[in-house]
């Protein structure tokens, strides 16, 4: 069963393509809650068996990377202090807590940047709160570049690694899948 799933986001990364992979990453880096690893594994998984280029491959995801970090920037930039000035009371987010979140954020925003473009979960919405702060955006697009590179080739690397060591990756699954 868990095989089958494996086969079908292979194959489904295979036919949507580097396009694919684009509007995946781009998703990813907004409030959707789609995790890069169900399409950069099975991408670098396919760019070890030749049906898809590395190069191609991590460009297309930076590129996605950051044109949905930057959407949530300007989303942020724009309507969300407004939007919770007006509703944050009913979210638990009064507007003391948005001062602090935006006061913090000034003062350690490039860190926070850089760091949560490598933690799941954290990583599609840090940039609300770098918006909000009015980050500068050279800096916000160098952090989240770096950051999202990193995280990309780590993610495409594991699916290489997998890829070069499938016969092993089959005998222990279903060990793996117990635990």
């Amino acid at each position: 069963m868990i095989e089958e799933f494996v086969h079908f986001i292979v194959n489904l990364v295979h036919d949507w393509g580097y396009f694919g992979i684009l509007a995946m990453t781009f998703l990813e880096s907004t409030f959707a809650p789609i995790p890069s690893e169900v399409t950069m594994i099975p991408a670098g998984y396919l760019v070890y068996q030749g049906k898809m280029n590395f190069l191609l491959v991590f460009l297309c995801s930076l590129v996605g990377t950051m044109g949905g970090s930057l959407f949530n920037y300007w989303l942020a930039s724009s309507l969300g202090r407004i939007f919770f000035l007006r509703y944050g009371h009913y979210v638990f987010l009064p507007v003391e807590k948005l001062d602090k979140i935006e006061k913090y954020f000034a003062e350690h925003g490039e860190i926070s940047t850089f760091t949560g473009r490598l933690i799941p979960g954290v990583r599609h919405v840090i940039s609300f709160p770098a918006g909000l702060a009015r980050m500068d955006l050279k800096k916000f697009c160098l952090y989240t570049f770096v950051g999202g590179s990193i995280w990309m080739m780590v993610l495409l690397g594991f699916g290489y690694f997998i890829g070069a060591k499938e016969e092993h990756v089959k005998h222990y699954f279903p060990i793996v899948t117990a635990v």
